[in-house]
């Protein structure tokens, strides 16, 4: 997929509120020092489409951007970040959860980690949640230029040996570098795929 425009639609912490279109929705969320806005960025070909920043826990807000003219990325809080307050992340949880539980519009999730760490329970436990929820998901592991081959090997099996103890199957993934621009061909064409199978049901 070639990526021949995107712009900033609305920022809004009510689901409802969110775009009325059948357009279809590709959300990216993870953990919040994850290197979500800078892989954004990346697979969009923009230098600043999502905002990044040196301290963690920027986007605070449901962001939409419209790609192509023809479907959404969705730009949403990340998790776990300790020096958000209780509070702030009660609020933050509960319109994770009204977007996932409103957006009919929703295609897949993409799930992002950090491939430099071991399985992280919070993201364990977020991927458990979109699977009981019966919500499409696919892992994007994060700044893979940061390890060599060998070890990004060891990482992915890792992951795979423990997501398998409690699922039957992988869920898709992909390994990415928004530093060098590693994976951007294979998600902008897995949602391509996802696109084209869509066909006329939205």
């Amino acid at each position: 997929m070639e990526i021949k425009s995107a712009e900033f639609v609305v920022s809004n912490s009510d689901a409802s509120k969110c775009p009325n279109t059948r357009l279809p929705e590709y959300a990216f969320i993870g953990r919040s020092n994850v290197g979500k806005s800078s892989l954004i960025n990346m697979l969009t070909n923009r230098k600043s489409l999502a905002k990044t920043s040196g301290r963690p826990g920027k986007t605070q807000l449901i962001n939409h951007f419209l790609i192509n003219k023809n479907w959404h990325l969705v730009d949403l809080p990340g998790y776990g970040y300790a020096k958000v307050s209780k509070s702030t992340k009660k609020v933050f949880q509960k319109f994770i959860t009204q977007y996932f539980a409103l957006r009919e519009q929703l295609i897949s999730a993409f799930v992002l980690v950090d491939i430099r760490h071991e399985p992280q329970l919070i993201d364990l436990e977020f991927m458990q949640w979109l699977g009981e929820n019966a919500i499409p998901f696919s892992i994007i592991f994060t700044k893979a230029d940061k390890l060599k081959p060998k070890a990004i090997e060891r990482h992915i099996e890792t992951y795979k040996s423990v997501l398998l103890e409690t699922w039957e199957t992988m869920p898709p993934y992909f390994i990415t570098s928004a530093t060098k621009s590693i994976g951007q061909d294979s998600v902008l064409n897995y949602i391509e795929e996802l696109n084209n199978n869509l066909g006329n049901q939205l």
